[in-house]
């Protein structure tokens, strides 16, 4: 398996953007809602967890569709990135050390998600890098 130079750059900027997207729509976040009956739920509202997988997904099939950035290193790229970010955040305001087990919820999701776009993008560009 073999990355062009194209593809590096390209993983590269995802990896930026990645980041970019976790702050844009979760990072600053630090409140918490309380219903009507008193539960509190939170940091995160559903609509800012939905915009922004919204945001990772066109951000990794835009990097495997037009930017050559192979299935596998998209898919990785974006996984550590995004859980990277999580965690060091998470590991800031948590003192029980639960931010660990959240961490590896992040990475498992992340890469099966990000996967799974880069696989249908790389079917959708036509030439498969699978096959390089």
């Amino acid at each position: 398996m073999t990355f062009s130079k194209k593809g590096l750059a390209g993983a590269a900027g995802l990896a930026v953007a990645t980041v970019v997207a976790w702050w844009a729509w979760l990072g600053h976040d630090r409140t918490y809602q309380t219903d009507a009956k008193g539960v509190q739920s939170g940091p995160y509202t559903t609509a800012q967890v939905a915009f922004c997988v919204i945001t990772l997904v066109v951000l990794v099939a835009v990097a495997v569709r037009f930017l050559e950035v192979h299935p596998l290193l998209a898919a990785g790229t974006m996984s550590l990135s995004f859980t990277a970010a999580w965690t060091v955040d998470a590991a800031a305001q948590d003192g029980s050390g639960l931010f660990v087990i959240g961490g590896v919820l992040v990475l498992l999701g992340c890469a099966v998600g990000s996967s799974l776009v880069a696989f249908l993008a790389d079917l959708a560009r036509g030439e498969r890098a699978f096959t390089r």
